[in-house]
């Protein structure tokens, strides 16, 4: 499989949508009510809010699998030393093929350029998918952040962490 790793482009709005919508609703199956993901969906992973959030540069890298866009990752500096992902989907076709270990590499390299020394993301409790590839990349749990939902149900998100510099 040819794989390539590069800068997201507008271009790639409506796929990257296409896969964390998805992707985001593998994570929380089960957990929240359809009312809650058919809002959140709706809002974040509409082709026109990830296009606007690309231009934004909320949306990083994306993975070329055979020429098809089959992974991305976005995020940014938070502090001046500090680095959060703030999205990061594999879609399920080409998961388990070291996609995410090359998408987060290049990300990390990036921002270990810019200063960053501290890397963090939010896994939602329970995600089985997710939880365990960051620990395998190093990341630990400093901590739970629940967030009440528009709809009243709270989300609970583990606080990941690992160092970088």
């Amino acid at each position: 499989m040819d794989l390539t790793i590069r800068k997201v482009t507008v271009e790639d709005a409506e796929r990257v949508a296409e896969i964390c919508r998805t992707g985001w609703l593998d994570t929380v199956e089960g957990i929240f009510s359809d009312t809650y993901k058919r809002k959140t969906v709706e809002f974040w992973y509409a082709p026109g809010k990830v296009e606007q959030d690309i231009k934004k540069g909320h949306y990083s890298y994306v993975a070329e699998a055979g020429g098809e866009v089959a992974g991305v990752i976005g995020g940014g500096m938070t502090g001046s030393s500090v680095n959060e992902i703030f999205v990061f989907y594999v879609d399920g076709r080409f998961r388990y093929m070291g996609i995410g270990k090359k998408l987060l590499e290049t990300f990390t390299a990036h921002f270990r350029n810019k200063g960053a020394r501290q890397q963090w993301a939010s896994v939602q409790e329970g995600n089985t998918l997710g939880l365990p590839f960051y620990e395998a990349q190093g990341f630990r749990c400093e901590g739970i952040k629940e967030t009440r939902t528009g709809t009243g149900e709270i989300q609970r998100s583990l606080r990941m962490k690992r160092e970088i510099g």
